[in-house]
């Protein structure tokens, strides 16, 4: 689809739509998160909000300290105890997940999968792709209580490449499985 010209404004319609449902899916978390948090007996409060907006634009994790310097960069301000004690909250409601390998914390997208959720992080581009598989979680419940454990929950990353980022390092050849 070509550009279009407004009055000397370059606007291009794919790219609009982008930002459209990109914004629009930010909302939907925005409002699906102020709504778990009030079935839970929690306010709203502009704090809250302000954080969660933050994660819902993030592209990948981001440390409380990535959380603040966001929030000065919009004239906006936090200290870092209240940044961490909405973090601690938010992820207590699996709204929030912590990636470990990336030092940081980011939004759920999978937030009524059923499942333990689990992160893919490339350590090479850096993405990070968020999955549930509820018979894997079923499945590691079972060893660990056959070893005489009850698990309360399942913190799994797996680092590697995405197929993108392998397919640059080897030319396309899956390695494990030739074609």
């Amino acid at each position: 689809m070509p550009d279009i010209v407004i009055i000397g404004i370059i606007f291009n319609p794919v790219l609009a739509r982008f930002e459209i449902m990109q914004y629009y899916c930010i909302m939907v978390y925005v409002k699906e998160a102020a709504g778990i948090l009030k079935r839970h007996g929690y306010r709203i409060t502009a704090p809250r909000k302000t954080v969660i907006g933050v994660l819902g634009e993030a592209e990948g994790p981001l440390s409380p300290y990535d959380i603040q310097k966001c929030l000065r960069a919009n004239d906006n301000s936090l200290n870092h105890v209240t940044i961490y004690r909405i973090l601690d909250l938010l992820c207590s409601l699996d709204l929030v997940h912590r990636v470990i390998t990336a030092g940081g914390f980011m939004r759920c997208t999978l937030v009524n999968k059923k499942g333990c959720h689990r992160h893919m992080i490339c350590r090479s581009c850096g993405s990070v792709t968020e999955f549930a598989d509820e018979s894997l979680c079923e499945k590691e419940d079972a060893v660990v209580r056959q070893l005489g454990f009850y698990a309360e929950h399942h913190i799994t990353e797996f680092l590697g490449l995405c197929s993108s980022c392998y397919d640059s390092e080897n030319g396309g050849v899956d390695e494990a499985n030739p074609r």
